[in-house]
């Protein structure tokens, strides 16, 4: 690793505590740099530019959610598509999760207001949310690719409802769910 790559390694922890606390709005690079120790000059000089740092930085966000994930399912797969789909729910309700579940939903808003960049961020996002959900399902899984989209579905959905106050609702599609 290269003396800039590990510069940059050491300032991404900071800068994403910084913008789970503070949302995406605080992503602008003074403060980033500030989280970081160091200056926006700096930070341009060792990440190039303002969007190849928000890239960075929401990739090494995805890295440090799929580790937490990785916690609750160890190197284990489930023993079935309904008990992946429970251990999922279950850490990603975890009150140490809510971070990034909140920086999640301002990426997706602003996916949805045509925002490129937070489009291919959450795209990212996902397409390794679907290789990770693939990896846990059981190894006996019919089809592992179609039963990680339909993880994804119903753990999305499920958790936008009990953001907006409806986990009634998500509770009894997810009972109705045949999985």
């Amino acid at each position: 690793m290269s003396r800039s790559e590990d510069t940059r390694r050491k300032w991404l922890m900071p800068m994403a505590m910084h913008v789970m606390e503070h949302g995406m709005g605080a992503a602008s690079l003074r403060p980033l740099a500030k989280a970081a120790g160091t200056s926006d000059r700096m930070l341009i000089y060792h990440f190039g530019n303002k969007d190849a740092l928000i890239a960075e930085l929401l990739s090494f966000i995805a890295e440090s959610y799929s580790v937490m994930l990785d916690q609750a399912f160890g190197k284990d797969r489930a023993s079935s598509r309904d008990q992946c789909l429970n251990l999922l729910l279950d850490r990603i309700r975890d009150p140490q999760m809510q971070p990034f579940m909140g920086l999640w939903w301002e990426i997706v808003a602003g996916a949805a207001r045509g925002n490129q960049s937070y489009r291919d961020a959450a795209g990212a996002i996902m397409d390794r949310l679907l290789l990770w959900l693939e990896s846990k399902l059981p190894v006996d899984d019919p089809d592992p690719a179609a039963g990680a989209r339909l993880m994804l579905v119903l753990v999305e959905g499920s958790l936008m409802l009990e953001g907006i106050g409806k986990g009634d609702v998500a509770k009894a599609g997810l009972s109705a769910a045949q999985l």
